[in-house]
């Protein structure tokens, strides 16, 4: 049994319609007008007038776009006015910031000339008897210990970041926010804090703040606080000490343990370097909460614990 070939068959409506509408593009009352104005033409006759329509759409189109000018306008004008609001409040603000950080900054200096000053005389008058010179050598312990005596020596530099940009990330626009679990929070900081201590440090600074007895880390907002003054990322930890003791016991914390922890499960960085030199700034004045008056006698002989 053989099919018949292909084009061989009789021809349908579908592709005879198909062929008339190809062979006969134009219209036929579209082709009677066209003949009569080319006779009309030909006579001499006068043209045909052109449409209402063609009149009126020119002017709708001209009104359109003057109506979307002034809208365009009105609105780009509003939001110029508002940028350039936010934009003044802005830069007020940033000048009351400079001038208070200024402010600020004279205060300071002016503060540390004057401790300076009463730091001089203080040991010119105590070291001028024997009873004198026992106070100021058991004044400058308390110091030490308080922090607000300057130090260098070798040590352990801990550095502590916030996690890199997510490779995922938009690389025009990036992660303004960021993961907040990748930043670095005032606990962490307080783990190494707490090692160092632990493993024997002698003193101890974040990005140049002096850690006290009494110094607090704090977390407020996004930022983290050390004494209610911001530290920023990243957060270079030093502390002075011998490091052949202080590094294999800050190792062998349980804090760095915890911290190791955390660094590897939300990305941190956490790093440590063993330094031939750091130095520690001292500290700012503490609170006087109680002071008893001098004896004359060495501080562990007034306690009943001397020799």
């Amino acid at each position: 049994m053989t099919g018949a070939r292909r084009g061989s068959g009789p021809r349908s409506m579908g592709a005879s319609l198909l062929d008339q509408v190809l062979a006969e593009t134009l219209d036929p009352a579209y082709a009677r007008a066209a003949q009569a104005r080319q006779e009309r033409s030909a006579a001499g006759g006068p043209p045909d007038p052109p449409a209402k329509r063609d009149r009126l759409g020119p002017l709708a189109v001209a009104a359109t776009m003057a109506l979307a000018g002034v809208l365009f306008a009105v609105t780009y004008d509003q939001a110029a006015s508002r940028a350039e609001g936010r934009e003044a409040v802005r830069a007020g603000l940033v000048e009351d910031i400079q001038v208070a950080s200024a402010t600020t900054d004279d205060l300071t200096a002016e503060l540390e000339q004057l401790r300076g000053e009463v730091t001089g005389a203080r040991e010119e008058v105590l070291a001028a008897s024997a009873v004198g010179q026992r106070a100021l050598d058991d004044l400058r312990a308390a110091e030490l210990a308080a922090g607000q005596v300057a130090v260098t020596g070798p040590g352990l530099l801990v550095t502590v970041a916030n996690a890199g940009p997510d490779a995922d990330a938009d690389p025009v626009g990036g992660d303004a926010g960021g993961d907040p679990a990748g930043r670095v929070r005032d606990g962490d900081l307080q783990l190494v804090v707490n090692a160092l201590w632990a493993s024997g440090a002698e003193a101890v600074s974040i990005n140049g703040q002096r850690l006290g007895p009494t110094t607090a880390i704090r977390f407020a907002g996004e930022a983290v606080l050390v004494d209610f003054r911001p530290v920023t990322d990243p957060y270079l930890v030093s502390a002075i000490g011998d490091p052949d003791e202080l590094r294999p016991r800050f190792l062998a914390s349980p804090e760095v343990g915890a911290l190791a922890v955390i660094s590897q499960t939300y990305g941190l960085r956490f790093e440590f370097a063993q330094e031939d030199e750091l130095s520690v700034p001292a500290g700012g004045i503490p609170e006087l909460r109680s002071a008893v008056p001098s004896t004359g006698q060495p501080a562990g002989a007034a306690t009943g614990t001397g020799d």
